[in-house]
């Protein structure tokens, strides 16, 4: 039964143990957010340095910049289609993803999902939060020429200076304001953000413009490969990094689709915020990066690092700036509110929203996330891809439990009960454990071999280059199959 209404969901019935005031449903009259908020809350994360930076990568590894633009837009094209599927449980029921993920993988078993999720949005709320404070250090750096040169203080296994470790703590007591405040601060902040995020984009495009003298030198680069068959192995795995790039949206967007008032807001929102701004930013940073080898004689694939190479101080300053509130939007949609609820998930009695996001940032920090970033291959191959092999497994279970086997109804009180039909064994369904399995398996192999574990030659190892799309298909194969099977468990 579809339980959308006040009366509908009685939530006295709910065990207490399984529900905060974070985690319940949103009620109707909660769902304020429009056409406008989707695409608002796009452009605030789509715009930050990794998307930049992403597509200059592709042109570093050999492409042109028409065939980084076309990879780009078809990965954020095949993305955008489970996105929109997994946000409309979270219209529909007013549920955030860990609770999605109870009618799947079951009451106890929805911490698994959970906690991936949360591990790798950990990781990207680190990495943002570097990006964020290498712009502050820049900023410092104006002011305080001598703190460049300031002796070490640090570990030397740490890799940075003080200085550079004081500013990364700036921007992250300051995304740790916005975790106090609330999701609506989050709302507030992407509508007041998009617009001037834009525009900068566009005045980075223009002044790169001016100083190499047009578009032609610009874009003058072209693909480095001799045939298609040497195209086609960079530019797989790179479709399956731009997939996974927002693998973990994919997951959790019903966190914020449960704000929207139908289903109309957050389809129409998604589909013109997301594969238009992706493409417009990965843009611009194909022909900035392109504009710096006619400028300064080599590619600056950084934006951050760019930018230190301006004349004026005052346009450094304001270019920095455009960088904090680039980031600071990105990593509180993003990276702080999927973390924060799957963490509350785990123990609803003791960690609300608030807490969550607490324990998101010092996981953030623990990770060095300046190290991951060191390498831009290390960055798409290791990162992106890797992480996808694990979180496309989870998609495909949750989606095909919700619109092929539950037909998109869910009992929603059942899902904050441990007596009712998601309990499946002892909290856990065995069906999704197996498919998930099942799903991650063939991209060990491939794994291993891109962190040096094992060689690099062999049929398992190739598969990793498609991570995401085989996880995702044999994740959602199995499952289908067991729960439609004789091994099948009552469904709503």
């Amino acid at each position: 039964m579809n339980q959308t209404a006040d009366t509908a969901v009685n939530a006295d019935q709910f065990d207490r143990s399984l529900s905060n005031a974070d985690i319940a449903p949103v009620r109707p009259h909660q769902r304020t957010w429009t056409t406008l908020s989707f695409y608002s809350l796009w452009v605030g994360m789509a715009i930050n340095i990794p998307t930049y930076m992403i597509a200059s990568s592709l042109i570093q590894g050999g492409m042109s910049w028409s065939q980084a633009m076309w990879t780009v837009l078809l990965g954020n094209v095949i993305v955008l289609v489970p996105m929109v599927l997994s946000g409309h449980a979270g219209t529909k029921h007013g549920i955030p993803f860990p609770v999605f993920a109870r009618a799947s993988f079951g009451i106890r078993g929805a911490n698994i999902p959970a906690l991936l999720r949360a591990i790798v949005a950990c990781g990207w709320f680190g990495i943002q939060t570097w990006i964020g404070g290498a712009a502050i250090y820049t900023i410092v750096l104006i002011v305080f020429p001598g703190a460049e040169n300031l002796p070490a203080v640090l570990p030397e296994f740490i890799g940075i200076g003080l200085v550079q470790f004081i500013c990364f703590m700036v921007f992250w007591a300051m995304n740790i304001y916005l975790i106090y405040k609330g999701v609506e601060s989050i709302k507030i902040l992407e509508t007041l953000a998009a617009p001037f995020l834009v525009a900068c984009g566009l005045a980075l495009l223009a002044w790169a413009y001016i100083n190499a003298d047009g578009f032609g030198p610009m874009l003058e680069a072209e693909s480095k490969f001799a045939n298609t068959a040497d195209f086609m192995k960079l530019f797989f795995p790179s479709l399956t990094a731009m997939v996974g790039f927002w693998s973990t949206l994919c997951l959790n967007i019903s966190d914020f689709t449960r704000y929207s008032r139908d289903q109309r807001s957050q389809i129409v929102g998604q589909a013109s915020g997301l594969p238009t701004t992706m493409l417009l930013f990965a843009f611009i940073g194909v022909a900035v990066t392109g504009a710096t080898m006619v400028i300064y004689g080599e590619a600056i694939w950084d934006p951050v690092v760019l930018v230190r190479r301006f004349d004026s101080p005052a346009l450094v300053f304001f270019s920095m700036v455009a960088v904090v509130i680039a980031t600071i939007s990105t990593n509180a949609a993003a990276n702080v509110v999927g973390p924060a609820n799957n963490f509350s998930n785990m123990w609803p009695s003791k960690i609300d929203f608030k807490r969550g996001g607490y324990i998101t940032g010092v996981i953030g920090i623990l990770m060095m996330p300046w190290k991951l970033l060191a390498d831009p291959s290390g960055y798409i191959f290791t990162w992106l891809i890797g992480y996808s092999a694990l979180l496309g497994p989870v998609l495909a279970i949750i989606l095909v439990d919700y619109f092929l086997i539950r037909k998109t109804e869910l009992d929603v009180t059942a899902l904050y009960r441990r007596d009712g039909i998601y309990n499946y064994r002892s909290g856990i369904n065995p069906n999704a454990v197996i498919a998930l399995l099942a799903g991650v398996l063939p991209n060990v192999p491939g794994f291993l071999a891109q962190i040096g574990m094992i060689g690099k030659e062999g049929l398992l190892v190739s598969l990793y280059d498609y991570a995401w799309f085989i996880g995702l298909t044999i994740a959602g194969v199995v499952y289908y199959l067991l729960m439609r099977g004789r091994g099948g468990e009552q469904t709503a």
